[in-house]
């Protein structure tokens, strides 16, 4: 109808009240895969960001600073230049009214279950990368090549450098106050937010920033931040310390010459100074500052822009401590966003490991079958089975059916001690092991057959008494001599019974 602006704060409370209850209908249910649970908290999180922006108007509009609604509910009320009148108030609104639906016969109520199906069902668009598959893996590709061609960094592979991005305690603090350093972590910080960003949206970044913040104030102070202990306090009580070069132990400008133009740059930086020049002339003039005070030296040797002889010096200290400052506190930010996301460092890792054993068309087959199989992951896997009877489990990884244990007896436990002792649980199991690898081999080792004679026998003892009456009762045991007694030839030659006489009737011995 009329927009006006007590019917606008009726509907934005409206429109905030349907959106919580999609919020709470969205969460009732139970994603399937991993990407519809992506999907939910994305829809979640646009409902809550609609519903804060929505919000902060209902607030401008109660504050009423231009007194709008104040006037619009007195003429409500029939008040009016010339006085109250109630009556005339209602009709023109009841004719505001019939008027409206005289231009709209075709509007009615709109119910707002019907959309609801329709917006659960909606996809929101996520950007991912190739190589971050959704949100399972990181992409850190391009850090990792800023990483091993800058001073701080080392030649590693990929895989390692994993491990060692969320390690920069380990990196020394020197060579964490150049600005290829600050840029690098800027990057690294900048793309896990907004990694996390995209895979946890529900989760509130500020408030656990404002935690990461609280906590490394209070380790600067006490100068305990991992990596940057007592660097801070170092520098604040003593500011001649940040020039990193004690020019007591140098006579000579030679002898500073051996330092080195990046060191000698970054002295004559904190000082103020001029930075340019060989390596000769930054060491001159340096070692001027040996026995001449700042306050003495010709303007000429300042940088343009200083703040003159007399303020540079600490000035500059000053400013490299907070900017020090501010990389530490980069790192820890970044610490904690790896531990939050350790999981997925470490499923990355994996995946790296596994690449680098396959072919590039093995590669280019398991991608396809990613983007086309419909992931069947869910949070089963994770949570514990409901097992009180003890059943075993069947080969989808869930206990098997009741009826089906006490059908086949899978409960009952049986030990053979020829196949070393080994269990085997059911009737089925223990009967068809007779005819396994593991008793055959159990058999052959105690010098029995493994015939069915041999069928339920489990216990060592029990066989060999078994196969001892076996060849008692065939006779294995009886002197048989055609087979066992000896003749010998004319040149010497052993043969039994049987054969020696076969031989000779045939007149070859």
């Amino acid at each position: 109808m009329s927009s006006t602006l007590l019917e606008v704060t009726r509907a934005a409370h409206e429109d905030v009240e349907q959106l919580e209850r999609l919020i709470v209908k969205d969460l009732q249910n139970d994603p399937p895969t991993a990407k519809d649970r992506l999907y939910q908290s994305h829809r979640v999180r646009n409902n809550i960001d609609t519903i804060i922006s929505t919000t902060e108007k209902l607030i401008e509009i109660y504050e009423d600073k231009d007194n709008a609604r104040k006037d619009e509910i007195a003429a409500l009320g029939g008040q009016t230049a010339t006085g109250i009148n109630v009556f005339s108030a209602f009709y023109d609104r009841l004719k505001e009214i019939r008027e409206y639906h005289r231009k709209h016969p075709a509007a009615r109520l709109v119910n707002a279950n019907e959309d609801d199906e329709a917006l659960l069902k909606e996809e929101p668009v996520i950007e991912f990368s190739g190589e971050e598959a959704f949100g399972r893996y990181l992409d850190l590709h391009e850090l990792f090549n800023q990483y091993i061609n800058s001073k701080f960094g080392s030649k590693i592979e990929y895989s390692a450098y994993l491990d060692v991005c969320s390690q920069p305690h380990n990196i020394p603090w020197k060579l964490k106050s150049t600005r290829q350093y600050r840029e690098y972590m800027e990057n690294l910080l900048e793309y896990l937010i907004y990694f996390f960003q995209r895979t946890e949206p529900l989760q509130d970044l500020d408030r656990i920033f404002s935690k990461v913040e609280a906590e490394f104030e209070e380790q600067w102070a006490n100068g305990q931040v991992q990596g940057w202990e007592k660097q801070g306090q170092e520098n604040e009580d003593d500011p001649a310390q940040h020039t990193m070069i004690d020019l007591d132990y140098y006579s000579t400008v030679e002898e500073l010459m051996e330092v080195g133009p990046e060191k000698l740059k970054e002295a004559l930086a904190s000082l103020g100074l001029k930075t340019g020049g060989t390596v000769q002339q930054r060491a001159e003039r340096l070692f001027l500052t040996k026995h001449t005070p700042l306050e003495k030296l010709d303007k000429k040797h300042f940088a343009k822009g200083s703040l003159g002889p007399r303020q540079n010096g600490s000035t500059a200290v000053s400013q490299d401590i907070n900017s020090l400052k501010h990389i530490a506190l980069m790192e820890a930010k970044m610490k904690k966003l790896a531990d939050l996301l350790s999981k997925t460092i470490e499923q990355t890792k994996e995946n790296v490991v596994k690449k680098q054993a396959l072919t590039y068309e093995e590669m280019e087959q398991e991608r396809e079958e990613e983007e086309t199989q419909v992931d069947t992951e869910s949070d089963d896997e994770d949570q514990q089975i409901y097992n009180p009877l003890k059943l075993p489990m069947g080969w989808d990884g869930k206990p098997i059916p009741y009826w089906l244990y006490k059908l086949h007896g899978l409960g009952q436990e049986f030990k053979c001690e020829i196949c070393g002792n080994y269990s085997y649980w059911g009737r089925r199991a223990f009967e068809r092991h007779f005819k396994e690898w593991r008793h055959q081999h159990g058999m052959r080792c105690l010098g029995i057959p493994n015939t069915k004679n041999f069928n339920e026998i489990t216990n060592i003892q029990e066989a060999q008494e078994l196969w001892e009456k076996i060849r008692e009762r065939q006779g294995v045991n009886k002197w048989r001599p055609d087979l066992e007694e000896e003749y010998e030839d004319k040149e010497g030659n052993i043969y039994n019974k049987k054969t020696y006489t076969d031989l000779q009737r045939q007149g070859l011995i």
